[in-house]
């Protein structure tokens, strides 16, 4: 291996810790690689002694964000950009200096895509968690329905499980296509 490949690396490395990111996943995310990632996050953070609800709700968002990406993904089966897509994802769990822990993600979305997402997480965020709470369980009821699905659920469901408001961006790229970017936070006990 050349030098200048393990200086990236490092570089790389360096890169991730000046920013508090513990863990990064990045590239083509599967549902086998989502349950051994999980595996992997949730054995990670058993071993930084934080208490079992943060450890689960760091967890559970992780799961959903990769979720998203998955699931987005496998709708956009049929577009020319699937591939491009496909390999866009990175998701990565920090602590800030506080003691808090953030999961973020981020994937290409098509730019037609931009304008629903939007009309969709701004109203999420001027929410507390006593409406979120109101608006899953309504969201429930409605999957219940005939030829309903479960979209909106899991980004709901991040919005009660972070402990201050999702943030979230979506940047336009090229080819018709807007890098999308969601971060929720776990504030821990003691921060």
């Amino acid at each position: 291996m050349s030098d200048h490949m393990m200086i990236d690396v490092l570089e790389i490395q360096e890169a991730l810790r000046s920013r508090g990111i513990l863990i990064c996943f990045s590239g083509k995310l599967t549902q086998a690689l989502i349950a051994e990632y999980g595996e992997a996050v949730k054995s990670y953070l058993e071993t930084e002694d934080r208490p079992q609800n943060e450890v689960f709700n760091i967890f559970a968002l992780f799961i959903e964000q990769t979720q998203n990406i998955n699931n987005y993904n496998a709708a956009k089966f049929e577009n020319p950009n699937h591939d491009v897509l496909l390999h866009s994802s990175i998701v990565t769990i920090g602590k800030t200096d506080d003691g808090s822990y953030t999961v973020c993600s981020g994937n290409l979305i098509e730019s037609n895509d931009a304008g629903g997402l939007h009309a969709y997480i701004k109203p999420l965020l001027r929410m507390d968690k006593t409406e979120l709470k109101a608006l899953y369980k309504a969201k429930m009821k409605e999957e219940l329905m005939p030829g309903a699905t479960s979209a909106g659920l899991g980004m709901i469901d991040m919005a009660r499980k972070s402990s201050t408001p999702l943030e979230y961006s979506i940047v336009e790229r090229d080819n018709g296509m807007s890098f999308f970017t969601l971060k929720a936070t776990v504030r821990g006990v003691s921060s």
